[in-house]
C-alpha cells in the first residue's frame, strides 16, 4: 500500500477561498457542499489536467504507484520504471511538470537529463514541463507559442521571473503572457513597463492583458497611467461584452488610484452596465465611506431589474466588513431577510464573518443556529467571531462540535473533509486533546489512511483507552490483525486496563489471520482476569474466529451456550463458514434459524423494503453515490463507456461472472448484464476517471461487497495498476496487483 503524508496537508493560509462554488441540490450525487476554488468537473486523467493539481506528496505517491510494479528506483526519480514507459512522453512530461511545481528543481533536471541521455523523444508537449531555455532556443522551438507561453507561465509560477524575461526576450512571437506572470509575481512597475512597450511597438494588448494591466494599475495606484490606459480603452474597445468585462476592473483601478469621481464618470458613461459593474461602483463607493451613495446606487439598481443573484449582496458584505460600515451590513442583512433572498451558505458565512469582526457575536450565532446543514467555512468564521470577541467558553462549545464533524468524516468515508479539519485544527495552533486526537486517528482509520491514523497515534504523548480502542480496532478493519493483537499486549504491558470495546476490536483482530489460540486466551482472560460479562458482539468475533478455523462444531456449540439470543451478526458469521467448509446440513439449520430472528421477521410483517445499496467515492471534496444501474449522474455517458472499457478488459483474461450472485429470475446473459452495472462497479469507473495517477482510489459500500465485484475488483486493480480501497458493511478491502487483504475471505 502506498504510505501518504496526507496528515501534513497544508490549508491556505487565509481560511476563507477567494471563490467558492455551490453544487445544486437538484442531484443527489452533488448534495449542497462547498469547496475551494480548484473544485471543477475532471475529464478522464490526461497529463494536462493532472499537472494543474498535482502536489509534490501526490508525485512521490506516483513513484510508489511504480515501485509497486517491482521497478527499482534511482535516488528519488523512477527510472528504471520509465524505461517500461519509455515510448509514452507523456509520464515525462507529467513528473518533470510536477517536480517543477513542486519546488523540486534538482529532481526535475535530473529527470530531464534522463531522458536526453536515453534519446527520449521530445515534442513541443514535452517541452512545456522543461526548464531549460537554452534547450528551447537550440532546437528551435521558440518559434512555437504553445511552447513559449508554457514556459512563461511554468517560470511565472515557481517564481523565477528573471528566466521568464530571459525567454520571453528571446521569443518571436510576443504576447502579453509576461504581463500576466508581472502580475501575479507581483512586478508591478516592471509590468506597466512592457506593458508600455507593447504601445510603442503597435502591439495590440488582448483582453487578458488589459484585465491584468487595470489590476497591476489598481495595486501600484497610479492614477496617470491608468488615464492612459482608459484612453487606449475607448479608441480601440468597443463596448459590447469586452467593454463591459473591462469595466469593472477600470473602476476598481480609479477607487484604489484615490479618484472616485473618475470611477463615477466611466460608470455613468456606460452605454448598459453589466451587472458586475453595478456591484463594482456599489462596493467602490462603500470602500471610500460613501455610503449613502452606496446604499442609493443599490436601491437604483434595483429599480432598473438588475439584481438576479447574490453577488452584489456578497460585495457589499465584504466591504462592510471591511471597512467597519455594521449599520450599513445589518440594513443590507435585513434586505436580505425582506426580499425573501434564499441565503446561501457563502453569503451567510459572509454575514458571520462581518458581524464577528464588529463585536456583535450574538447575531453571529443566530445566522450559523438557522443553517441545519453547514460547512467548514461557516465553522471557521463562526469560531472566529466567538474569539474576536472573547467568548471563550461559546468557541469552545463550537471547538467540541467540529470533533462531532470528525466523527462524521469518519461514519462517510470523506477523508478529503477530514483532512481539512486537521489542516484547520494545525493552522490555528488549536491544541489537540485527549478528545481531539482521538477523533483525528479513528477518522483517519475508518476512512482508509490506516498509516496516518497509526504516526498520530505513535506521536500521542498521552494515550487513553479510547485511543487505544480506535486504534486496534482500525488495524482489524484493515485485515492488519497481528498488528493489532501485538498492539493489545503492548497496551497491557503499560498498565492500560481494557474495557469490553477493547475486546470487541481484539477478538476480531485475531479472526482474519486465524490467530486461533490467540482469541481462545484473550476470550478467558477477558471473562476470568477482567471480569468483563460478554456481550453478543464478543460472541460474534468468536464465532467468526472458530469458523474461519473450521471449527464448525465448537461454533454450534458455543451458540448454544450463549446466554442471549444469538442476533443476525451471530447466524451471518456461522453462515459464511458454513458455505465455506461446504458444510450443507449446518448451513440449512443456521439459515432457519436467520429466518427465525425476531428482526428479520419483524422487518418483514411491517413491510420494510430491503436496504439499498449505495457505493460512494469523494471526488474534490464532493460526495457521489451511486446505486445499481444508476444513469442519474452528470458524467453516466463517460461513466458507461468505462464501464464497457472494463468488461472488455476482463472478458480479454477469460473472466467468468459470478451469476449465482444475481438471485433475479433471469437467465444468464442477462444476470451478467446486471452484474456490469452493479454500485461498486459504477462507482470504481468514476475513481478510475477522476483520481490522479498513483492516488488510490476510495471507496464506502454500505452493504457487503458481492463476490463477482469483489474478484472482479481484484482483477481490474492489476490491468489498471491501481490500489483501490473498499470499505464495506465488514471490513476494509486493499485491492492491489490482482489481489485483496481479505484473502476472498470477508
Amino acid at each position: 500500500m502506498v504510505t501518504t503524508n496526507s496528515y501534513l496537508f497544508s490549508a491556505p493560509s487565509s481560511l476563507l477561498p477567494i471563490s467558492i462554488h455551490k453544487f445544486p441540490n437538484s442531484s443527489k450525487h452533488h448534495s449542497p457542499t462547498l469547496a475551494f476554488t480548484q473544485l471543477k468537473p475532471k475529464p478522464k486523467p490526461n497529463v494536462s489536467s493532472i499537472k494543474q493539481h498535482i502536489n509534490l506528496n501526490e508525485t512521490q505517491q506516483l513513484q510508489g504507484h511504480f515501485m509497486k510494479t517491482n521497478f527499482n528506483l534511482s535516488c528519488r526519480l523512477p527510472f528504471a520504471a520509465l524505461e517500461y514507459y519509455s515510448s509514452n512522453a507523456a509520464i515525462h512530461s507529467f513528473l518533470i511538470t510536477s517536480y517543477i511545481k513542486n519546488n523540486c528543481p534538482a529532481d526535475a533536471a535530473k529527470m530531464y537529463a534522463y531522458m536526453r541521455r536515453t534519446d527520449t523523444e521530445v515534442d513541443n508537449f514535452i517541452i512545456p514541463s522543461d526548464k531549460s531555455c537554452s534547450f528551447v532556443m537550440k532546437n528551435r522551438f521558440h518559434g512555437d507559442v504553445f511552447v513559449c507561453n508554457a514556459l512563461i507561465m511554468m517560470y511565472g509560477e515557481v517564481g523565477s521571473l528573471t528566466s521568464t524575461r530571459l525567454l520571453f526576450d528571446k521569443i518571436e512571437n510576443k504576447d502579453s503572457t509576461m504581463i500576466r506572470s508581472y502580475d501575479r509575481g507581483g512586478l508591478f512597475n516592471e509590468a506597466l513597463n512592457l506593458f508600455s512597450d507593447m504601445l510603442v511597438m503597435g502591439m495590440r494588448p488582448s483582453e487578458i492583458a488589459m484585465i491584468n494591466i487595470t489590476h497591476v494599475l489598481a495595486e501600484f495606484a497610479d492614477l496617470k497611467m491608468g488615464k492612459v490606459v482608459l484612453g487606449y480603452v475607448i479608441r480601440n474597445v468597443k463596448y459590447g461584452k469586452s467593454g463591459a468585462f473591462l469595466s469593472p476592473g477600470l473602476i476598481d483601478m480609479y477607487v484604489k488610484c484615490g479618484n472616485l469621481a473618475c470611477a463615477t464618470r466611466l460608470f455613468d458613461g456606460l452605454y448598459e452596465a453589466s451587472i458586475i459593474s453595478w456591484t463594482a461602483m456599489i462596493a467602490s463607493n462603500i470602500y471610500c465611506y460613501n455610503l449613502n451613495e452606496g446604499v442609493r446606487l443599490f436601491i437604483k439598481m434595483l429599480g432598473e431589474g438588475m439584481f438576479r443573484n447574490e453577488i452584489t449582496i456578497l460585495s457589499l458584505v465584504k466591504e462592510c466588513g471591511t471597512v467597519g460600515a455594521l449599520e450599513l451590513g445589518k440594513w443590507v442583512h435585513a434586505f436580505t431577510l425582506r426580499s425573501g433572498f434564499t441565503m446561501s451558505l457563502v453569503l451567510a458565512t459572509a454575514f458571520i464573518d462581518m458581524y464577528g469582526k464588529y463585536g456583535d457575536a450574538r447575531i453571529a450565532r443566530s445566522i450559523f443556529s438557522n443553517f441545519k446543514s453547514k460547512d467548514f467555512m461557516m465553522w471557521s468564521a463562526m469560531i472566529s467571531a466567538y474569539a474576536r470577541n472573547n467568548c471563550i467558553d461559546e468557541a469552545f462549545d463550537i471547538f467540541i462540535t467540529m470533533v462531532s464533524l470528525l466523527r462524521i468524516c469518519a461514519k462517510d468515508g470523506s477523508l478529503e473533509k477530514g483532512k481539512w479539519i486537521h489542516s484547520y485544527i494545525d493552522n490555528q495552533g488549536i491544541q489537540e486533546d485527549m478528545i481531539l486526537r482521538t477523533s483525528l486517528v479513528n477518522m483517519y482509520a475508518k476512512c482508509g489512511d490506516i498509516d496516518v491514523a497509526h504516526r498520530l497515534f505513535d506521536a500521542a504523548m498521552d494515550r487513553e483507552i479510547s485511543m487505544w480502542n480506535a486504534m486496534i480496532s482500525g488495524f482489524a478493519m484493515h485485515g492488519h490483525g497481528e498488528v493489532a493483537f501485538k498492539l493489545f499486549e503492548e497496551m497491557e504491558a503499560l498498565g492500560v486496563v481494557p474495557n469490553d470495546i477493547t475486546f470487541i476490536g481484539a477478538l476480531y483482530a485475531c479472526s482474519h489471520p486465524g490467530l486461533l489460540n490467540e482469541g481462545r486466551r484473550l476470550f478467558h482472560k477477558m471473562v476470568h482476569e477482567f471480569g468483563v460479562v460478554p456481550k453478543v458482539e464478543h460472541y460474534g468475533c468468536m464465532v467468526d474466529l472458530l469458523g474461519r478455523a473450521g471449527m464448525l462444531d465448537e461454533v454450534n456449540e458455543l451458540i448454544k451456550n450463549m446466554p442471549m439470543r444469538p442476533n443476525m451478526v451471530v447466524f451471518g458469521s456461522l453462515l459464511s463458514a458454513c458455505k465455506l467448509h461446504k458444510n450443507l446440513k449446518l448451513e440449512e439449520w443456521t439459515t432457519k434459524q436467520f429466518l427465525s430472528l425476531e428482526h428479520y421477521k419483524s422487518m418483514k410483517d411491517k413491510g420494510i423494503v430491503k436496504v439499498t445499496g449505495v457505493s460512494s467515492i469523494e471526488v474534490n471534496e464532493s460526495l457521489h453515490e451511486f446505486t445499481i444501474g444508476d444513469r442519474d449522474h452528470p458524467d453516466a455517458e463517460k461513466i458507461y463507456e468505462m464501464i464497457d472499457e472494463m468488461r472488455e478488459k476482463l472478458e480479454d483474461v477469460g473472466y467468468i461472472p459470478y451469476v449465482s450472485c444475481v438471485l433475479m429470475n433471469l437467465d444468464n446473459e442477462e444476470k451478467e448484464t446486471a452484474l456490469n452495472y452493479h454500485n461498486e462497479k459504477l462507482v470504481m469507473a468514476y475513481g478510475l476517471i477522476n483520481t490522479a495517477p498513483g492516488v488510490p482510489i476510495r471507496i464506502v459500500k454500505n452493504l457487503r461487497i458481492c463476490d463477482d465485484c469483489h474478484n472482479a475488483t481484484k482483477l481490474l486493480s492489476k490491468m489498471y495498476g491501481w490500489e483501490i480501497i473498499m470499505r464495506d458493511q465488514n471490513r476494509f478491502h486493499h485491492f492491489q496487483e490482482g489481489s485483496c487483504s481479505c484473502c476472498d475471505y470477508w
